[in-house]
């Protein structure tokens, strides 16, 4: 991903002074790419279909026009995301744009008091709704939204979630909807199926696309080491000791993610555990306590960690794959947030070669096969053709076997 001279500044997006100096104060100077081509778009009010990967800026991107708009006229905007943890970071971003003009924003989610989201929503400084589907849905059945003034409307990791099985709530939720209003989808893949169901809410949407779906952001390293399952958490301990800093590690389940923390906690690591099964107030606290530090590992289930935006994460470890190979995408791209280097490295059972190819084949790259000195050797249970290097286009190479990208293994 690659930027030249000419989009170095925010200045020439059709943004007005005013947020631009904001813009400034918050540090904002260089548009990343899906910033730069998506919102003169959206300024213009078009539907927009914004496909980047994850950690480049997709807030910003639909959060500058849809703070501009409301500050040309009456009417309110609503943002809908997958989960509760995407919400409270979207609306930390909006709040800093909006703030200053006194545009407040409401989260609408589950775990949260629902009289108080009501009385929230009354005031008439509120004007951009932050909402899972299925909490929005009952506010509406309820009668205590309205959503006929609603001007943009923004589904953040649109396909997560429908992916998910919040297509029926959106649908549902769109028969509230005003027919005249702005719509735009931002996600980080975005495969025909989705595309065939955006194109049922969008008029003529312009689709902006920063990188292939299913490419993984530039500098970050990948390799995968085949291990059986009860020689995983071994594997894990000894890679953690490899690594100084902050660690994300993801289970298939939320079982597995507490087994997880409570085996890392029994090797004398710092770790905090983050899926639906916690209640909002735990996830808060894992979520900050890894973000200070206070947690050097945080185990996540994948439906969780869509709003772990996190700056400065070394290593992200797929302790069980993704049941769906564009979760890869997804995860890895906790780490190499905003140009920065990473690293990944999968856990892969000997049974799972197949699941690996399909993740090279989505990525259109190879991963590179290593191999731990203290924990036995495995293979694959079938023959799979894995090069025995992996570099992404524009990083240096790590090392191969042995060694490792970073440190040795020793």
């Amino acid at each position: 991903m690659t930027t030249d001279n000419s989009h170095s500044t925010f200045y020439g997006l059709g943004i007005a002074p005013g947020i631009l100096e904001i813009l400034e104060r918050m540090k904002f100077k260089t548009p990343t790419p899906i910033q730069h081509k998506a919102i003169p778009i959206a300024i213009e009010g078009k539907d927009v279909m914004g496909i980047a990967q994850t950690g480049t800026g997709k807030t910003l991107a639909f959060g500058i026009p849809m703070i501009q708009r409301l500050l040309q006229g009456p009417g309110r905007a609503v943002i809908l995301v997958p989960t509760r943890e995407l919400a409270l970071q979207v609306e930390e971003t909006l709040h800093k744009i909006g703030q200053p003009y006194n545009i407040r924003t409401v989260i609408l989610i589950g775990g949260m008091n629902m009289m108080a989201q009501i009385q929230t929503v009354k005031k008439s400084t509120t004007r951009v709704l932050i909402a899972t589907p299925g909490r929005l849905l009952d506010h509406l059945e309820r009668k205590t939204v309205n959503l006929n003034d609603i001007k943009m409307v923004v589904l953040d990791e649109a396909d997560r979630m429908l992916d998910m099985g919040f297509a029926p709530q959106i649908q549902r939720i769109a028969r509230f909807l005003p027919k005249e209003r702005q719509t735009m989808f931002f996600s980080a893949t975005m495969p025909e199926a989705i595309v065939r169901i955006a194109a049922a809410f969008m008029k003529l949407p312009v689709r902006v696309e920063i990188a292939v779906p299913g490419t993984a952001p530039e500098k970050i390293s990948q390799e995968v080491f085949i291990v059986r399952q009860d020689a995983k958490r071994t594997l894990l301990g000894k890679i953690l000791q490899q690594y100084q800093g902050s660690v994300l590690v993801f289970a298939r389940t939320k079982i597995s993610a507490k087994k997880i923390t409570i085996a890392l906690r029994q090797m004398n690591f710092s770790a905090a555990e983050i899926h639906s099964d916690r209640s909002l107030g735990q996830r808060r606290e894992a979520l900050e306590g890894f973000k200070t530090g206070r947690y050097r590992v945080l185990i996540a289930t994948d439906i969780a960690a869509r709003g772990i935006d996190v700056k400065g994460i070394e290593l992200v470890i797929n302790y069980d794959l993704p049941e769906d190979s564009e979760n890869y995408v997804h995860r890895i791209g906790r780490t190499g947030r905003a140009g920065h280097e990473g690293h990944a490295i999968s856990f892969a059972m000997p049974d799972q070669g197949s699941n690996v190819r399909d993740i090279e084949r989505l990525m259109r790259a190879t991963l590179q096969v290593s191999q731990h000195p203290d924990v036995p050797a495995v293979t694959f249970d079938k023959p799979v053709n894995f090069s025995r290097t992996f570099s992404p286009p524009g990083h240096r190479r790590g090392g191969g076997g042995f060694r490792g990208p970073r440190r040795p293994y020793r």
